[in-house]
């Protein structure tokens, strides 16, 4: 897991891009994909008493050395599951 002030810029379904900070990334072996958990920015700043609405994809890494990839939507209820355990986790471990 690796986790820190990085950014990214996603393109919603309307084309408007949004800033935001990745919390947390993450590979599965169970479900042989990588995760990013983000929270969108788009210029505010943010407390950290303050709750954020926590954002999931799975994702495509572009070769290494590139920025980007791809963003894609979580299957099924079983994946999220997983990604809210994951989170939960990273969540303890952090207040700690």
């Amino acid at each position: 897991m690796e986790h820190g002030q990085e950014t990214m810029t996603i393109v919603d379904e309307n084309g408007e891009e949004h800033v935001c900070e990745v919390i947390l990334t993450f590979d599965s072996k169970e479900y042989e994909r990588s995760y990013v958990l983000y929270h969108i920015l788009d210029g505010e700043e943010v407390d950290d008493d303050e709750d954020v609405e926590i954002h999931a994809s799975a994702f495509i890494p572009t070769e290494e050395g590139e920025e980007g990839g791809e963003l894609l939507e979580i299957e099924s209820d079983e994946e999220w599951d997983m990604i809210e355990e994951v989170l939960n986790t990273f969540l303890e471990e952090e207040g700690d």
